[in-house]
């Protein structure tokens, strides 16, 4: 991966840091960077991974 000039090789991290950032960031301001790590943690391990619907599974959840 990460080959110099290969847009390709970024998709999966780049499709996955434009959820946080439409689903989670850009819909809060948080006070410090303490709760920011928090709640992005919360996130991810609450939400993306468990709950939230892949496409590449077909449009359903891991659960």
């Amino acid at each position: 991966m990460s080959r110099r000039g290969n847009c390709w090789d970024n998709a999966v991290a780049e499709s996955f840091f434009s959820s946080l950032k439409k689903e989670r960031i850009k819909k809060r301001i948080y006070a410090d960077r303490e709760t920011a790590v928090l709640d992005v943690t919360e996130y991810i391990e609450g939400f993306y991974n468990p709950t939230r619907r892949h496409s590449y599974l077909g449009g359903v959840s891991p659960n």
